[in-house]
């Protein structure tokens, strides 16, 4: 387990991240809020690795996760332990519109091309620009107290993006590489 490097100071704590596990029926396909299943092994696997980090380092048992079952069912699984769970749909993945659930192949090339040409500005499948993602990601909110967090790939990068960076990728090429499921960072 992995944790991105951030900047922790008493007035900015940080969130601790989990990317929730990998969903079934996913690949070749454009995911992003397409509701898809996870394995409940894998989901209560990864809600044991983050009671443990919660008992390991004092944090609260307190558990905020997207809405989607890929990352509430991480929740679901520390409810049932005591947990408190609450659903945001701030922490959901890009909105890819039209393109969401759909093969890869079956969207045309010349729609990803221009979503390429204008990648943070462009909708891609008529959704979410990758701006609209990066101001949601840097207005969820931090307090006094960690938050720990079962969200996706797509925001944990734009969170990073949004508070270590002052503009947004001038391409698609400078996005970097989603976090591995299951894995943790800890964000300012």
């Amino acid at each position: 387990m992995v944790d991105a490097p951030a900047a922790e100071t008493p007035m900015n704590p940080p969130l601790w991240a989990w990317r929730h596990p990998r969903a079934q029926g996913a690949a070749g396909r454009c995911i992003g809020r397409t509701d898809l299943r996870v394995d409940p092994r894998r989901a209560k696997r990864l809600a044991h690795r983050i009671r443990q980090a919660a008992r390991r380092h004092g944090l609260p048992r307190v558990v905020w996760t997207s809405p989607l079952r890929r990352c509430a069912d991480v929740g679901r699984w520390l409810r049932r332990w005591g947990w408190q769970h609450r659903r945001d749909a701030a922490l959901l993945e890009l909105d890819f519109g039209a393109w969401d659930g759909r093969p890869w192949t079956h969207i045309a090339h010349a729609e990803v091309d221009a979503w390429c040409d204008a990648f943070a500005t462009a909708r891609p499948g008529g959704g979410e620009s990758l701006l609209d993602m990066l101001a949601r990601a840097a207005a969820w909110p931090v307090d006094d107290a960690p938050r720990l967090l079962v969200t996706h790939g797509g925001w944990m990068l734009a969170r990073q993006w949004a508070t270590t960076r002052s503009a947004p990728p001038a391409a698609a090429h400078e996005w970097p590489a989603a976090p591995a499921h299951g894995q943790l960072w800890r964000l300012a």
